[in-house]
């Protein structure tokens, strides 16, 4: 590095003022919403005492790796106590004999207050204070620390980072350390108030090596020499901020040059600058044009300009964290981040206003503030690149995972971290609806209130909802009883959704509407659902007067279960409500109503008047009720007919999953292979289409339409595909050396293993079986992955499974087994292969696995659980009682399997009969061939 030592230096300095009411901070909550961070510790500090600014001074060892420094805390009493209670993480270490509290005296002297003792309070990031005397309400106090701790390489707190950069013909070392406080690591840096609630100004001085130079939240007010090698930098006074949002970069990275810079920098405000490395800057050429549309577009939304007078942007290298670091007037990025397209990049230039500017006043608000800067950064990349850089998926993606996630029996299977992602996305999609029926100009104008009555502060989630309340009151946008918190509350406080039916009176040109909660997966036994009820907006567009453009809601259902609509067209004319998907909830109809909405998807006007997100609603909302239960298969099925001439790709995205759902229920039916004969039929035109016209130039998501048909056509057994993979997968098996690499692409070996022939699985198995130790693990997992879970014929599955289990080959690991199993109970070729082997096979099984729970078990659950019809629970059961007591660890699992195999059988009993009339119908209709099948 060239010297030893880095100081950072902060200048003790008095600062004048609260930046907030302390009754108010007191007073002000949120709404409950249970979903604070439980990563975050539950050691939020007493409201005895609250910080007024910061002084510190910290001193870096580049060479060891470690810091030392002093921090003093001027505070305000607020209520008598005798103990000062900071946080401070457990590798922080505190020099207590040296710690001392003063008084300020209004004078400005200061009277040294007596501590009784210092405590570290085990398994809690706390430090406390215990004092002689109490401190008195109103008074000024100071507290100064003296401490150290380490620099780790993991980004938390103080870090190190390196990288390698050409110099001349030579590739050097460096090295830079930077700062990542968020969401709680200031503590690990230094004794703090660190909260988010807690916002104060901050004075800093940084002595650096003078080949180095610093980036902090503020400009540099001054630089003086400080000795031979190292240069004071003194930064202005920041903002009140909150310690999370404060960060430095020591570091030799360069600023990115701009052809205009000279005639920019006079009248751009504020000042951006690029920091990368050298050999990467040619890279990032088009950042800076990026960065000041997106800015440009915040700004215009905000209606208020960048707060601060500068934002640095660095390109951090090797930086491993997964998130940005977002720090105030400084934002440290990926190298690659930089290069890709709008959406990353405005996400964390919106937390600059929202997050740094104004703050959540603790962490249940964050996931309100993580919703806004994704909702707004989605919209801003959208309104930039017309929806480019998501190929128009957004909000489809998150809406549809949504839906699987909360129609679930038991949502995120109680994973909390995953419970919070679908928090936020939900979040997001209500304020997209309110988006959309309050209007953007009314919504804007509220968000806009919101950073306009809380600069430098802190806001709750219900501010955001009491903004954007009075502006559509303002605006007649919202009836006059009614507020945005009780609608955001009825959906955010509940990981459900609703659905919606819609049953229409024709004589009386009148609409029931009423809601309950969406359950796809059965049984539908969850716990006071009727109880469940949220606000709802009925949009609805009409045939006879089709408007897409009007999101205001005919009618809210103010979390009742019924209402009526008055005043609709006649019974030759579809309605459909929730259009574009306004709201995160589906709608089912009468039958009549779907009938009329098939018929006129099938003509031009039809698909060029629906708009393409209500068409992909319509067709994603008929499946997954049908699949439910809440709707007929042959009415869900009369809804893709329109898919033959259908060419858009976000139509065909619930395609493909839906089609990979049913063929998995169904497979055990006669009506399998009827359903294969369909989707080819659906798929083959399409996939024919797209393959005539394919350009090296084409659009992202046409490739992807392609593969993605050519895949599903593969799986049912299209003809040109399997031979296509055959001849592929020859050019392997003919290798002189077939054990030192796959030739093969991933897409040709599940087609050949399963509907090639048993040589040619055979091959692939010695494949796995001789994998050389050289090769990447993950290339033997897939190939072993596709030999379990691809074939249906039972010769080869039997054959792997009397290897690994009965022979207990030794190429063949317990992970190795247990992935077989897991691969197996995907189709039921597999799992109907499993559970006669294990019948057959029984006690030798039992002797092979009597120390290995974990495989018995996993074995018992894959070979039992995924049957669906009588059949299969009477082989199940006939199983169980023979067998009674010998099941050991895995009686429960087997007891579980057939409880769900006989829900499962009553879906079948209703729905395959449907299906398959459906498909007798629409194959003698369409006079189709099996000509192209492989089966």
């Amino acid at each position: 590095m060239g010297c030893s030592y880095i100081y950072l230096a902060v200048a003790l300095l008095s600062i004048a003022g609260p930046v907030f009411s302390w009754r108010e901070y007191r007073i002000r909550r949120s709404i409950d919403l249970s979903v604070t961070n439980p990563l975050i510790p539950d050691a939020k500090l007493p409201a005895d005492l609250v910080p007024k600014n910061y002084s510190l001074r910290l001193e870096l060892n580049d060479e060891q790796l470690s810091f030392h420094g002093d921090v003093n805390i001027t505070m305000t009493c607020t209520k008598r106590t005798n103990q000062i209670n900071l946080h401070a993480h457990g590798d922080l270490q505190v020099d207590e004999v040296s710690l001392e509290v003063v008084q300020h005296a209004e004078n400005g002297e200061t009277t040294v207050v007596k501590i009784r003792r210092v405590d570290r309070v085990p398994k809690k990031p706390l430090l406390v204070v215990y004092l002689q005397d109490d401190l008195s309400a109103g008074n000024l106090y100071e507290t100064r620390i003296h401490f150290k701790g380490m620099i780790w390489e993991n980004t938390e707190g103080l870090f190190q980072g390196k990288y390698k950069q050409m110099n001349g013909d030579n590739l050097q070392d460096h090295s830079y350390f930077a700062t990542y406080f968020r969401p709680h690591h200031a503590r690990r840096v230094f004794p703090c108030f660190d909260e988010p609630a807690y916002k104060v100004p901050f004075k800093v001085t940084i002595i650096r090596p003078k080949q180095y130079h610093t980036l902090f939240n503020t400009e540099v007010e001054s630089t003086e020499s400080f000795n031979e090698h190292k240069q004071a930098d003194h930064f202005r006074v920041t903002p009140p901020i909150s310690t999370f949002t404060l960060g430095f970069v020591i570091s030799e990275l360069v600023e990115l040059p701009s052809a205009d810079a000279k005639n920019n920098a006079a009248v751009e405000q504020p000042i951006v600058r690029i920091w990368t490395r050298k050999d990467v800057q040619e890279n990032l050429n088009g950042a800076r044009a990026k960065i000041a549309l997106i800015m440009e577009h915040l700004t215009n939304f905000w209606n208020v300009s960048y707060p601060l007078g500068k934002l640095d942007i660095v390109a951090l290298p090797n930086f491993s964290s997964v998130k940005p670091a977002d720090n105030w007037g400084l934002i440290l990025f990926k190298e690659n981040e930089l290069q890709q397209g709008y959406y990353g990049i405005t996400q964390e230039l919106v937390y600059q206003w929202l997050g740094s500017w104004i703050t959540p006043n603790w962490w249940s608000d964050a996931h309100v503030n993580k919703a806004i800067a994704g909702f707004l950064s989605a919209s801003t990349a959208i309104e930039i690149d017309n929806g480019v850089e998501f190929d128009g998926k957004w909000p489809m993606t998150i809406l549809y995972s949504i839906y699987y996630e909360f129609s679930k029996r038991y949502p995120h299977s109680r994973i909390t971290a995953m419970k919070q992602e679908t928090t936020c996305s939900k979040t997001e999609l209500v304020l997209r609806m309110l988006n959309y029926t309050l209007g953007e100009d009314t919504f804007r104008k509220g968000m806009q209130n919101v950073i306009k009555h809380r600069e430098y502060k802190t806001f709750v989630t219900g501010d955001v909802w009491e903004s954007l309340t009075k502006q559509a009151h303002l605006d007649n946008k919202l009836c006059e009883s009614a507020t945005i918190n009780e609608i955001a509350e009825s959906w955010i406080t509940k990981d459900r959704i609703p659905v919606v039916k819609v049953t229409r009176a024709y004589d009386k040109r009148t609409a029931t509407v009423t809601q309950r909660l969406y359950l796809r997966e059965r049984p539908h036994d969850v716990p006071e659902q009727e109880k469940m009820l949220w606000w709802i907006p009925l949009v609805v567009a009409r045939q006879d007067n089709l408007n897409f453009s009007n999101s205001s809601a005919t009618k809210w259902m103010k979390k009742v279960k019924e209402v009526t609509l008055e005043d609709l067209p006649n019974s030759n004319h579809f309605i459909i409500v929730n259009p574009e998907e306004i709201g995160p909830f589906p709608v089912n109809y009468d039958e009549h109503n779907w009938n009329l909405l098939a018929n006129y998807l099938l003509t031009q006007e039809g698909r060029s008047k629906i708009p393409i997100y209500t068409r992909a609603k319509l067709l994603h909302d008929a499946w997954n009720l049908a699949y439910a239960g809440d709707l007929s298969f042959a009415t869900a099925f009369n809804m893709t007919l329109f898919m033959k001439y259908e060419r858009n790709h976000l139509v065909w995205n619930p395609v493909f999953t839906l089609i990979d759902h049913i063929g998995r229920h169904i497979d055990m039916s006669a009506a399998h292979k009827k359903f294969e004969i369909y989707v080819r039929t659906l798929l083959t035109p399409l996939y024919e289409e797209l393959l005539i016209n394919q350009r090296e130039d084409e659009e992202k998501w046409k490739s992807n339409l392609r593969s993605l048909a050519k895949s599903f056509l593969c799986k049912a057994g299209y003809k040109p595909c399997i031979e296509e993979a055959q001849r592929v997968f020859r050019n392997w098996m003919e290798s002189s050396e077939p054990d030192m690499g796959n030739p093969v692409a991933n897409q040709y070996i599940c087609p050949v293993f399963k509907w090639g022939t048993q040589e040619e699985w055979e091959f692939g198995l010695q494949r796995v079986i001789n994998f050389p130790e050289s090769r990447m693990k993950s290339e033997r997992t897939y190939l072993l992955k596709t030999l379990a879970g691809c074939p249906i014929q039972a010769s080869k599955i039997n054959r792997l499974l009397n290897i690994t289990v009965l022979e207990n080959n030794g190429n063949f690991t317990d992970n190795d087994i247990s992935l077989i199993f897991k691969m197996l109970s995907g189709g039921s070729n597999g799992y109907m292969a499993l559970f006669k082997f294990l019948q057959q096979n029984w006690n030798a099984i039992k002797l092979r696995f009597k120390d290995q729970e974990s495989l018995w078990d996993n074995l018992i659950n894959s070979a039992t659980g995924l049957f669906t019809t009588q059949e299969g629970y009477d082989m199940v059961s006939q199983l169980y009682v023979q067998r009674q007591g010998e099941f050991g660890t895995a009686e429960h699992i087997i007891e579980k399997s057939l409880k769900n195999i006989k829900e499962e059988t009553k879906w079948s009993d209703e729905n395959l009969p449907v299906i398959e009339k459906w498909l007798d119908n629409f194959l003698k209709e369409h006079k189709l061939s099996n000509e192209k099948f492989m089966g």
